[in-house]
């Protein structure tokens, strides 16, 4: 059987195009948000570069439940309860001292600078409900 080099270039571009793929998903990256998942996001940045992120509280929880944002530079939740039947009447984020309520169909916004990467886990005041900011 003869082989002919006109198909090796599709298959170096394919394992090329294959290892981009593996190395733009690594765990812990903005690109994990890339899928399909509306409980993953990464922030956006505002003209004024602070990183915004906008968070609803429905009957499942706190949406997105993992947003991931860039350490030292500061973060922008704008938090709407859209819903009455739920323990997450307030938001919690023990790490910077934050307790702030979350009055129905009314948006909060909450700015604090996270100044090392790493995880910072918010929730309802019961702990029950929740999510983490990853600091890349």
């Amino acid at each position: 059987m003869t082989h002919t080099t006109s198909s090796r270039p599709i298959i170096w571009i394919s394992i090329l195009a294959a290892t981009a793929m593996i190395l733009t998903s690594a765990p812990g990256s903005a690109a994990d948000c890339s899928r399909q998942d509306s409980r993953c996001a990464a922030a956006a940045v505002t003209p004024e570069g602070v990183q915004q992120v906008e968070i609803a509280v429905t009957p499942q929880g706190f949406v997105p439940a993992e947003i991931h944002v860039k350490a030292g530079r500061p973060v922008r939740l704008v938090v709407t309860r859209e819903t009455a039947t739920t323990c997450a009447t307030s938001i919690v984020i023990k790490d910077f001292g934050i307790d702030r309520e979350l009055p129905l169909s009314q948006p909060v916004e909450i700015t604090f600078t996270p100044a090392k990467t790493g995880t910072i886990r918010y929730a309802c005041a019961m702990d029950m409900l929740g999510g983490v900011l990853i600091a890349d």
